[in-house]
């Protein structure tokens, strides 16, 4: 489903496809600055399993962990798959605070789950001394997690467009914990001088972005998306 929120054009995040080694992506990007992948992997198998048809099918009555849409996400409410997707995902409302706003990623049971997961294929390049573990969510237009930062990882985009805002360890964004990214962006973003705004893009299915470690980030899903995140720990 379309949303109402434009899509920047403008990208300024470096991209890089498959010819990219694991040599080139240590020296280059694993611990100084994000990039997008394009053509590393093959996930049309994947895809395939999570249209709403078939997830509503596999984990329509099983339990899923909501979180908060702010910084600090200390809420959590659980409810059924199915009444999720039915009655929850839907736009985002532009005047509710992130508390008040629960979306559907990273609470993932892996008992329930895994057999899903088992079909993703990750990202061929990983951090010396982390291990990977999945992410997976869902949620509506207008939808998405403000600045926040944590360890390395990558997500990618199944269904939708997601788009991007990043800055460096360094640079602490400016923005309230418990505003959404989308009244950030109605808001603060456009008083930004063109030197203080945030590296960003917009990813589309089969992209995948990679962010180093203790990068500020925020998410914007433009369209209802689904998506998967690979954290390196």
């Amino acid at each position: 489903l379309a949303g109402t929120v434009p899509e920047e054009p403008r990208c300024t995040v470096e991209r890089a496809d498959a010819s990219l080694t694991y040599s080139l992506f240590l020296q280059r990007f694993a611990f100084s600055r994000p990039v997008i992948l394009g053509g590393v992997t093959d996930n049309s198998a994947f895809r395939a399993l999570c249209t709403r048809e078939k997830l509503l099918a596999a984990f329509g009555p099983f339990p899923v962990r909501l979180s908060t849409a702010n910084t600090y996400s200390y809420r959590k409410v659980d409810v059924p798959f199915q009444e999720y997707v039915e009655h929850l995902l839907k736009p985002q409302d532009p005047a509710r605070l992130g508390s008040d706003t629960l979306y559907f990623f990273g609470d993932n049971n892996f008992t329930e789950w895994g057999p899903l997961f088992q079909h993703y294929v990750p990202p061929p390049f990983r951090i010396p001394g982390t291990s990977p573990a999945y992410s997976f969510g869902i949620a509506g237009s207008g939808s998405g997690v403000p600045f926040h930062w944590h360890g390395p990882g990558f997500s990618e985009v199944i269904f939708g467009r997601k788009r991007w805002f990043l800055y460096p360890p360094d640079t602490t964004p400016h923005f309230h914990p418990n505003e959404t990214t989308l009244a950030w962006l109605q808001h603060t973003y456009p008083t930004l001088p063109p030197a203080q705004r945030p590296l960003e893009c917009t990813l589309r299915p089969g992209e995948v972005l990679y962010f180093p470690d203790r990068w500020w980030h925020a998410t914007l899903n433009l369209d209802t998306s689904v998506f998967i995140s690979t954290f390196l720990g």
